[in-house]
């Protein structure tokens, strides 16, 4: 356990979506590999508590903790990078920070005091950036968004004041700028650098080390220019190049010294391990030996964000199989129920992703119910496995109007809400959340994949299988491989005819990891390889 913790602020300037995410993940996987214990916490400015009622077009995927805390999509990529179970005191907000103060200003605990920005909305900031104090010993915070931006202003204060109180040595600041390529000019321009370092020292931070975001290199004259003009030293000005995967930048960074740089600011002196196995792991998503397509279907396939872990996990399975995944995106919602053969093509396998309301519906239906009868590999997850349960009603035991309640109240709701859902009226934060235990079923195709009787996995939804329709459905072939422990909750369902056609209720992708991956996933790719060969 640390005695000290050193603490690491990563802030973003010039624009939006630079990788602040991938490179906090990849700096502490660096740092691990020195063997420190490490952490990643993520603070958002936006008002919203949490992004669990935000449209996925807009925010992307929203990520989930064994506690139950709806996050944003960066914390997978610290899950999955560190190989560590983060919580949701990984995960703050604006909303966050002003619900906890004026609560607290509501019960009279500030003595009638003028409650302002500075102090208590920045003391309330710090207050949740030292939550992991002693112990580990590093913590790295990202500040989501843009330096300038007016949300980020109390939280560029809080950590201008922390960077103070904790004293140099303990507290290292790195900003993420751009350097863009000019074409017609055929030049780099570093004006964009410079104006962004200008407005972070206006909140009163100077950086310590600049990671420079460009499509070309970095010659030494244009390092040495961004040092001179941002008051950064030289060899301090870290370039990141565009990778061929996200999963190579720790290697990048490792060949540019930057975890050594971080490391003699902060006076950590235990030296790096060699990566061996993520760069095995690299290169087989580089240089995989065989190939096979994956028919993704779902209805936010224009922001692909939206199952950012799924496709990550898929990654993760094909280099353990040392295959590539090739990715087939089907809009759900413009799947006809006719020639869905024809718009699917040939694929070797098909997941059916999760969602929320009913637009979209029937082309999974549709989807589900072709690969079935071609017997072409199929995985669905959470709403995925719903559309899959009502498609097995429907069709094979005859139950034409089979539905969701969650879409339409008929005969056969063979979907429902759980008894504690139907008196909920707020929408946020009072889903299924978090990690739940399962038993598997010996003997299926789940507890091949898993080796286990009893795991745990990540849940978001309201609706559950209809336990009234249960036995029937089992009776017509469609077998219950996974439950609650109690027994009263379906968690996996599968066809032991089929060669692979799972679904389950959970989210496994929030579980998948990078190097070691998920069951589920590795055995669907496998699947899918025996059907292209």
């Amino acid at each position: 356990m640390a005695t000290k913790t050193k603490y690491i602020f990563i802030t973003g300037g010039v624009l939006s979506s630079l990788g602040k995410g991938i490179a906090s993940s990849s700096l502490a996987l660096l740092l691990k590999a020195r063997g420190y214990s490490v952490t990643i916490a993520k603070f958002d400015p936006y008002i919203n508590v949490d992004p669990g009622t935000m449209n996925p077009f807009q925010h992307g995927e929203v990520y989930v903790t064994d506690d139950g805390a709806e996050t944003d999509l960066d914390l997978g990529h610290y899950e999955r990078y560190i190989d560590d179970s983060l919580s949701k005191r990984n995960n703050t907000t604006t909303g966050q920070i002003y619900h906890e103060v004026i609560t607290k200003e509501r019960k009279g605990q500030y003595l009638g005091k003028t409650v302002q920005v500075v102090p208590h909305i920045t003391n309330e900031i710090k207050r949740r950036m030292s939550a992991f104090d002693g112990e580990y010993d590093v913590v790295i915070i990202e500040i989501g968004g843009t330096v300038g931006d007016i949300e980020s202003f109390p939280f560029m204060e809080a950590s201008r004041q922390f960077s103070l109180e904790r004293g140099r040595g303990n507290v290292l600041n790195i900003h993420l700028t751009y350097v863009p390529f000019i074409k017609a000019s055929g030049e780099l321009k570093t004006k964009p650098t410079q104006h962004s370092v200008k407005v972070l020292m206006e909140n009163g931070i100077q950086p310590d080390i600049l990671v420079c975001r460009s499509e070309h290199k970095l010659n030494k004259e244009i390092r040495a220019k961004i040092a001179l003009f941002c008051n950064v030293e030289e060899d301090s000005v870290i370039e990141a190049l565009d990778a061929e995967t996200i999963y190579e930048v720790p290697n990048m960074f490792a060949k540019r010294n930057f975890d050594n740089i971080v490391a003699k600011k902060l006076g950590l002196t235990a030296e790096r391990q060699r990566l061996t196995t993520w760069t095995r792991f690299v290169n087989r998503i580089k240089s995989p030996e065989s190939e096979v397509t994956i028919a993704f279907v779902g209805k936010y396939i224009q922001h692909q964000d939206a199952y950012k872990s799924i496709v990550e996990a898929l990654i993760h399975a094909g280099a353990i199989n040392n295959t590539k995944v090739n990715f087939k995106w089907i809009d759900s919602e413009t799947l006809p129920d006719e020639n869905v053969d024809e718009v699917i093509g040939k694929v070797d396998g098909m997941l059916v992703a999760p969602g929320f309301g009913q637009r979209g519906i029937e082309g999974k239906i549709d989807a589900i119910r072709y690969v079935r009868e071609a017997n072409i590999p199929f995985f669905g997850i959470c709403l995925g496995m719903q559309c899959c349960v009502i498609e097995f009603a429907r069709h094979v035991v005859g139950w034409e109007d089979a539905n969701s309640g969650e879409f339409k109240k008929v005969e056969h709701n063979v979907i429902d809400l759980m008894n504690e859902q139907r008196e909920i009226t707020d929408k946020g934060g009072t889903m299924r959340l978090g990690s739940y235990p399962c038993a598997v079923k010996k003997g299926t195709k789940a507890y091949k994949a898993y080796g286990e009787t009893l795991i745990d996995e990540r849940h978001r939804h309201r609706y559950e299988v209809n336990n009234e329709y249960v036995a029937q459905l089992e009776e017509a072939g469609l077998v219950v491989s996974g439950t609650s422990p109690d027994g009263k909750l379906v968690e996996m369902v599968e066809i032991p005819e089929h060669p692979w056609f799972v679904g389950v209720q959970f989210h496994p992708e929030f579980k998948s990891r990078a190097v070691k991956g998920h069951p589920l996933f590795t055995a669907f790719v496998k699947a899918a390889m025996q059907v292209h060969k």
